[in-house]
């Protein structure tokens, strides 16, 4: 269950935007609990080190991080530890919690899903977020 910032849920963050961890600060169907495909407002706690310079004066990585630590953006729930059962009697619970950062816009903000970590739930078929399916190596 992904819940808001009392009870302090971190998740996974999946995408290649630069952010590692992230904290759910808000859910935007305003109930209590965000389900696989709902989205979400985050809190970047983390995040990977793109772009910095190194010995040498030249940079480590021809990409930058499109987020730092303490950005709040909009996200999209892709994997829940929480069960999930579908219409056809199938029951999915996956290991963690993992989101993928969009902008407002809803356009994704990371070009893909990383490799082992991309697996996504295919609830995000039904809700309309065939962009993110796209992006993701497998869905479940």
């Amino acid at each position: 269950m992904i819940q808001l910032k009392v009870l302090q849920t971190m998740l996974n963050c999946i995408d290649n935007s630069g952010a590692t961890v992230v904290e759910c600060i808000a859910n935007m169907k305003m109930k209590r609990h965000a389900r696989i495909g709902d989205r979400i407002i985050v809190v970047v706690q983390r995040s990977r080190n793109l772009g910095e310079v190194g010995p040498g004066g030249s940079a480590g990585s021809n990409t930058a991080a499109k987020v730092r630590r303490g950005d709040i953006r909009h996200a999209i729930v892709v994997r829940t530890a929480k069960k999930v059962q579908r219409p056809d009697g199938m029951v999915v619970k996956f290991d963690d919690n993992a989101c993928a950062l969009i902008g407002k816009n809803g356009e994704p903000i990371g070009t893909r899903i990383n490799g082992l970590q991309g697996v996504v739930g295919s609830e995000l078929r039904d809700k309309k977020w065939s962009k993110i399916l796209s992006l993701a190596s497998q869905h479940v």
